[in-house]
Formats: structure tokens, C-alpha cells, sequence
């Protein structure tokens, strides 16, 4: 999928190919609310708006971004609505029938600022995704579900658990395996150090996980 970006906004990439995929084919409800946390260009929302979605509330930390997606929803005449902010704030307009998100989930340590924040995630990879695990039950309308992309460096069982522990049905959805691009070839030395990734070894297995909500107050 084409669309515009901008510098300092993450561009689509396999991680973003394959969440949209996993979007088209994953029955989106007609008329569904859906929300995009970490939209970026706003790929994955227009995903879900051609999947028929009623509403796609695109979220993301980078005003640059939002303009970015907003202009990429005009374009294609889908009107998504763009929202500042993070999961610590709140989103309006929940609970929501889908949620979907590729957040940041590299493995370094530092508070990821500038270009690193869109894929710099804390020692371990997880900064971000720790705190989508916890917020998806209350984000999550009755019978909604959560998509989510991440790379297995920073750790797959650790997701499905706290996901399970939170009350959600998860399994993986699709796989695939890629080289590392410029981002992971930088931070191979501390992947190596940190015992994340095998000595020598450049590649990676990205995966989508799903977890439904299937039950009242889960």
C-alpha cells in the first residue's frame, strides 16, 4: 500500500504489511469502532477502514503523524479521526470492537527519544507493550479483539501471558521471517550482550497476535 509520510514518522514496513493483512482477513465487523494505537502513516487504519469498520480512531504520540495520517485518509476518502496521546491518557470513543497496534518493541535501553522513540522500546523491548497488554480488557467492547505486531526478539510468550492473565483468548495469527534492517543491524551488538538474539544471528520473526475478549467484564 502506497501512502505519504513524512521524516520523523515510522514508514510502512513488513511489520505493517503484515498487521494489514492480518486485518483483511481477520472479519471485521461491519460498522465496527476501531482503534489504531501507534498509527504512524496511518496504513493499518485505512486497512481497517476498506475492511469495513464504521469508525477508525487512529492514535499516536507524533503530531507529525496524525497530520501525516490524516491527509493519507483524506486522499483515499476515508475520514479517520486522528487523536493525540497514549494509553496512560485514556481514548475516547471506547470501549472498541477492534483495536490494532504496531508499537515500538526493539530492545535498547534509553527513554527512545527523537527518531529512536518509534521503535526503541526499553532494555527488553517491552516499554510499550507491557502496558497494551494491561489496557486492552478495558479498551476491548464485548466480543472485540486485539491484533497487535511485534518482533519474537522481544519476546511472544511474555505478551500471550500477561494477555491470558488479563482474561483475553490469544494465539498467534502470522508469522514471518526477515533480515534485519538498518535499526536491528545497529543493535546487534547489545541484542548479543543481552542473550536476545543467538551470536551472529541477523534475522528475526515478526508475528501478529490476537486476543478476544470473550466474555462480560473479562
Amino acid at each position: 500500500m502506497w501512502v505519504l509520510s513524512a521524516p520523523g514518522v515510522y514508514r510502512p514496513q513488513e511489520d505493517t504489511r503484515l498487521l494489514a493483512e492480518a486485518v483483511a482477513t481477520a472479519a471485521v465487523p461491519a460498522g465496527a469502532r476501531v482503534l489504531d494505537v501507534c498509527t504512524g502513516t496511518g496504513a493499518v487504519a485505512i486497512a481497517a477502514a476498506r475492511a469495513g469498520a464504521g469508525t477508525v480512531t487512529a492514535l499516536d504520540v507524533s503530531r507529525r503523524a496524525l497530520l501525516v495520517t490524516w491527509l493519507n485518509g483524506r486522499l483515499r476518502g476515508l475520514p479517520l479521526r486522528v487523536r493525540r496521546g497514549d494509553l496512560r491518557n485514556g481514548v475516547a470513543g471506547g470501549p472498541f470492537d477492534v483495536v490494532l497496534a504496531n508499537p515500538p518493541y526493539v530492545p535498547y535501553p534509553g527513554a527512545g527519544d527523537g527518531p529512536a522513540a518509534r521503535w526503541d522500546a526499553g532494555r527488553d523491548g517491552r516499554s510499550v507493550l507491557g502496558p497494551l497488554c494491561a489496557a486492552a480488557p478495558a479498551l476491548l467492547a464485548e466480543r472485540g479483539f486485539l491484533l497487535l505486531v511485534q518482533s519474537a526478539i522481544s519476546g511472544v510468550d511474555p505478551t500471550l501471558d500477561r494477555l491470558r492473565e488479563a482474561g483475553l483468548k490469544t494465539s498467534v495469527v502470522a508469522r514471518a521471517r526477515q533480515p534485519f534492517g538498518p535499526v536491528l543491524r545497529r543493535r546487534a551488538a547489545y541484542l548479543e550482550d543481552r542473550g536476545l538474539i543467538e551470536p551472529g544471528r541477523r534475522d528475526e520473526e515478526l508475528v501478529v497476535i490476537r486476543a478476544d475478549r470473550t466474555e462480560p467484564g473479562s
